[in-house]
């Protein structure tokens, strides 16, 4: 009998929250959540650099220059993307039902939409799950919203801590959906980051912006970007602290919990990469430039061969260094030095993996591990987190329904 793991209850105080099933997933799953500040929250975000932009993607860019969000409106299962006219106007009513339930401004609800590309929303499918949304909202209610947002996640991916600014203690929270189109600079994702702290929005959008670099931006599963990536961060204040700037005492504190929560949904996110079986973390250092640098994580990154080496376990690094090499990046091929964990498997341009070839082994079996190449040109490093390509991942792609 299959066990059932329970959750969690996470509360962010002057947040609500439900999940709820409105039919427009085959699976008769969640597929409709909303997360509801009880007062206009101070608001930043990101979205996706792809040309082809989701419709809710183009009404959150436009919701968010007014710099406050009390609703975030999220349907799962149709992604609202390449959906012309209509889909702008299905994005706009999906906003209005509930604003119009909620009886707030129509300009604090954001709308996200993720699953299938180039199928039209069902509009009155969709209002009526809204509906049952609203009436079912609960402080309570964070895990069933996790589960609305969700389409080929295998689990659910959340986090929260606490933070003490001044004499108030704050809560920090994130729930995310992402698994597949994974690709830095953003992918496949929603990550909403809620709190109850009162924070300037410069430096909100200062504490986000210092986090996407090590988490959301470095993550690699197969090099895809999503048209609907979207991540939202909600202060609506009402722990009462004085208002958090970038040179308040507790500042520093703030956006270090942000930066590990956003890293820890990142590798959830690629531990659930679609069929993966490794989590692969890929350090670069001593590239001439930051620019040289990610570009070798990169291009090892999304490399197949890379990426079949690691599904298979397998230590040789002639792949390796060989995407190093078409990088782009600049470096003597007779300098470079790469380690899996701290075992070295290529010395000064030669591979020494033989001599080392048990240990080396052992840790590219292993679930997670670091792939560190010094390529002694610089003090330039940079760091991607990638999956491995497994015959599952191919299989699943090649037939797939949300």
């Amino acid at each position: 009998m299959k066990l059932k793991v329970r959750r969690p209850v996470i509360r962010v105080p002057g947040f609500r929250f439900a999940g709820v099933a409105c039919g427009i997933k085959q699976s008769g799953r969640r597929d409709v959540a909303l997360i509801v500040s009880d007062v206009p929250a101070t608001a930043v975000g990101v979205f996706t650099t792809n040309r082809v932009q989701a419709a809710p993607v183009r009404i959150g860019r436009e919701r968010l220059r007014g710099g406050r969000v009390q609703v975030i409106v999220v349907n799962s299962g149709n992604a609202n993307a390449f959906t012309g006219r209509a889909g702008l106007a299905a994005a706009r009513s999906m906003t209005a039902v509930a604003a119009r339930a909620l009886g707030i401004d129509v300009r604090l609800v954001v709308p996200s939409s993720t699953g299938r590309i180039g199928v039209q929303l069902p509009r009155e499918k969709l209002g009526r799950g809204i509906l049952d949304a609203v009436a079912a909202l609960a402080p309570g209610g964070f895990q069933s919203a996790l589960d609305g947002i969700m389409t080929t996640d295998a689990f659910a991916k959340f986090g929260v801590d606490r933070v003490r600014l001044g004499r108030r203690d704050t809560t920090i929270a994130v729930l995310a959906k992402g698994a597949g189109m994974i690709a830095p600079n953003m992918a496949t994702l929603l990550v909403y980051v809620l709190t109850d702290a009162a924070v300037t929005r410069p430096a909100l959008r200062s504490a986000l912006r210092a986090a996407l670099p090590g988490s959301l931006n470095a993550i690699v599963v197969d090099g895809d970007m999503s048209t609907n990536d979207t991540v939202l961060v909600l202060a609506n204040g009402v722990a009462d602290n004085p208002p958090l700037t970038t040179s308040s005492r507790g500042y520093p504190a703030f956006a270090a919990a942000m930066a590990a929560l956003l890293r820890r949904v990142a590798r959830l996110v690629v531990k659930d990469g679609e069929g993966a079986t490794r989590l692969v973390d890929i350090v670069v250092r001593g590239a001439r430039t930051a620019r040289e640098a990610t570009r070798v994580a990169d291009t090892i990154a999304r490399s197949p061969l890379c990426k079949s080496a690691f599904c298979g376990g397998d230590p040789y690094a002639g792949r390796v260094v060989c995407a190093a090499g078409y990088s782009g990046a600049r470096f003597d091929p007779d300098r470079i030095d790469v380690f899996l964990d701290d075992v070295p498997i290529v010395r000064r341009g030669i591979e020494v993996v033989g001599a080392n070839e048990r240990r080396a082994n052992r840790v590219a079996a292993r679930p997670e591990f670091t792939l560190t190449l010094d390529l002694h040109a610089g003090r330039a490093t940079a760091l991607r987190m990638a999956s491995d390509l497994t015959v599952d991942y191919v299989r699943f792609n090649s037939d797939y329904r949300t």
